[in-house]
């Protein structure tokens, strides 16, 4: 039972501990190069003001004291909602006149109908599509895949306390 005692402290120090990470994390998401210029004019990707990590991967962790389901769920929709903004990436203003001879810009997200490559293998793509927010490539695939790395862990670390409460519960039922 002892041993039971302390991997739980160990888990919960370790899940509060990453919920800080990944509500950090996803706080940086929504100031692109720390610039608040971006979130005042609404021109912050969706992923990012969707705040899984806030809410999936940092408050529903803090409950889990209340529901380990809970923070599961918050894991695996933090985990869910990184891949996915990583294989649509950033929200940024682009040149959309490759088909005709104006220069237009616009924001919305360049990357998600590329179908001949990807960006998050040809680094050429990351400083010429995005013309706005500098860097927009760097900052969204670094805190994403913190995110992901992050729900991740938190996934495997409410397993382990799952199975630590049940041996737990069975093992204290056969002590004397």
């Amino acid at each position: 039972m002892a041993c039971s005692r302390t991997c739980s402290r160990i888990l919960g120090l370790s899940l509060g501990t990453t919920a800080l990470f990944a509500a950090g994390a996803n706080m940086a998401l929504l100031f692109p190069n720390w610039d608040v210029t971006y979130l005042l004019r609404g021109l912050v990707g969706t992923h990012a003001m969707l705040g899984s990590g806030l809410w999936g991967g940092g408050l529903m962790m803090l409950t889990s004291l209340l529901s380990s389901g809970l923070a599961l769920l918050g894991a695996l929709i933090c985990f869910i909602t990184s891949g996915v903004a990583l294989k649509d990436g950033p929200f940024c203003m682009f040149d959309v006149s490759s088909f005709n001879q104006t220069q237009a810009w616009k924001y919305g997200y360049p990357f998600k109908d590329l179908h001949n490559r990807n960006y998050l293998h040809d680094r050429s793509l990351w400083n010429s599509v995005c013309l706005e927010p500098s860097k927009a490539v760097v900052w969204h695939v670094s805190f994403f895949s913190v995110l992901l790395c992050i729900s991740l862990l938190q996934i495997l670390l409410v397993v382990i306390h799952f199975i630590n409460s049940f041996l737990g519960l069975f093992c204290s039922l056969c002590e004397e």
